[in-house]
């Protein structure tokens, strides 16, 4: 009976032929009859299709013309496309894990050679200083502790010179373009009963002599980011509400985009060479594509209080077994969330469990994947401290992942903290692999440089005045640290 199912009409139970009055027919929901009996039907009182009660009218009827009509049994075939494509899932998966680990094999091997070559530095120390240990056997441990090798004892930063700026004050933050090899730092303008706003200075690191301004802002500007990309290409974020590109090459703002709210910060993506990120004062985050020029493409609403957006950092993708994942770091005066960039340029928030309130600055490490966050002081801490978070991850029931960050170490500052001051992380001048922390101390006018690994105080760079802002930068193999207060820059040389 299970055979002839498909050769009878469902009204009538007769067979269907291939021609006359009972030939075969169809609905539009794909049921088969005899075209008299469904015929009648649809001319009766019930409009709808006898099997599956659908709305249908006469006019529906089609007359299909086919000798037999049997139905092919896929199911089998689907279950193996099912499982085909699973099996195809995990082997892919199984290659990105195994690329993963080929990858921190190879860094680990690295570091393994270093710390071997390093053993047989301190065995030659130990050699060259054995007669001296055992001559003295008093102070033979502090002798023996100054010489071992460390950054501490080999080299730091000497100051250089000093540029100023603007005689008014005001300035804010600085930047560095390795393309021009130029500083460029915000400032109010020279001339502003002629021409008011802000802008920024040039200054040549490559002759150590300050250039010329170039007039950008109505405002004060907050956000100053470079492309790593475009020769010179320059990106401002200003409290005037816009976010601005300028071509340092020609020296004119080649881009205006109007956020429509003051803008606090900005950043370039850096898996995306065409997109950029502005910071507003509610915590929103503007995406812009710099091919449409008319607008934002995307607005990232805040995941929890509303309050100024200070600092953005772009983390980018890497082929990282601690945390592999590539978006923007998104601080404000309250809280902190990562946006990781997904598949088709789709943004997904993780809010970061750091300190509700009194955070000031947000800086990241991309090659470690750590990030810096800065805190004033409050009713638990009498100083400023900026605590030193690494990135971290792990996958939730779907599969998918749930990012995270855990503090690591900790450097403590002064007592007082009134303005928005920035700190810089970076890899250490020697290239040992090691990460050096730098943070403006308001109360001793001062930046405080830190080893991460040691947790210990290397320098204390003075200055005129409460430091703001702090850029590391390379000229001709030399490695320099720029420091900014509200109307100089003091720059230092590692040496």
């Amino acid at each position: 009976m299970d055979d002839e199912d498909g050769d009878t009409c469902t009204i009538c139970f007769e067979h269907w032929t291939n021609a006359g009055d009972h030939r075969l027919s169809a609905l539009r929901c794909g049921h088969l009859f005899g075209y008299k009996c469904i015929s009648k039907w649809l001319k009766g009182q019930a409009r709808k299709c006898p099997q599956c009660n659908k709305k249908a009218k006469h006019g529906d009827i089609v007359v299909l013309y086919a000798r037999t009509l049997r139905a092919l049994d896929t199911s089998e075939q689907e279950r193996m496309k099912s499982s085909l494509l699973k099996e195809q899932m995990l082997r892919k998966q199984a290659e990105l894990e195994s690329a993963q680990c080929r990858l921190q094999l190879q860094v680990l091997t690295d570091e393994c050679s270093k710390l071997h070559s390093r053993v047989q530095d301190l065995q030659k120390l130990i050699v060259q200083h054995r007669d001296q240990i055992s001559q003295s056997p008093g102070g033979s441990q502090a002798r023996f502790l100054n010489c071992l090798p460390s950054s501490q004892n080999q080299h730091k930063y000497h100051f250089q010179k000093t540029f100023t700026v603007s005689q008014t004050g005001n300035c804010r933050i600085m930047a560095y373009c390795d393309a021009l090899s130029c500083l460029a730092v915000s400032q109010p303008s020279p001339q502003a009963s002629f021409l008011p706003g802000f802008g920024v200075k040039m200054l040549s690191t490559a002759n150590m002599k300050s250039s010329q301004y170039i007039a950008m802002h109505g405002k004060q500007i907050r956000g100053l980011a470079f492309s790593n990309r475009s020769k010179g290409l320059l990106l401002s974020a200003s409290l005037d509400n816009t976010v601005k590109l300028t071509s340092l090459e020609t020296n004119t703002v080649v881009q205006t985009y109007n956020a429509g709210r003051p803008v606090w910060s900005c950043c370039w993506c850096l898996d995306e060479s065409n997109h950029i990120y502005a910071g507003l004062v509610n915590g929103s985050i503007l995406v812009y594509d710099l091919r449409n020029t008319s607008c934002h493409i995307q607005e990232l609403v805040p995941q929890k209080a509303r309050c100024p957006l200070v600092s953005l950092s772009y983390i980018p993708r890497a082929a990282s077994a601690a945390f592999p994942y590539g978006g923007v770091l998104a601080g404000t005066l309250e809280n902190a969330s990562f946006w990781e960039l997904k598949m088709g340029f789709s943004h997904w928030p993780h809010v970061l469990p750091v300190e509700p309130g009194g955070c000031i600055d947000f800086q990241t490490e991309s090659s470690t994947r750590h990030c810096l966050v800065t805190y004033r002081p409050d009713k638990n801490h009498n100083t400023l401290r900026s605590v030193l978070m690494e990135m971290s991850y792990k996958l939730d029931g779907a599969g998918e992942p749930v990012c995270s960050c855990h503090p690591v170490q900790t450097f403590l500052g002064g007592p007082t903290c009134k303005l928005l001051t920035k700190s810089a992380i970076f890899q250490n001048p020697e290239n040992d692999g090691s990460i050096l922390v730098c943070t403006g101390d308001e109360a001793s006018n001062s930046a405080l440089l830190w080893d991460v690994g040691r947790g210990s105080l290397l320098q204390e760079l003075q200055a005129d005045q409460p430091v703001l802002d702090i850029c590391p930068f390379e000229v001709n193999h030399n490695s320099y640290l720029a420091t900014l207060t509200e109307k100089m820059v003091h720059i230092y040389r590692w040496e």
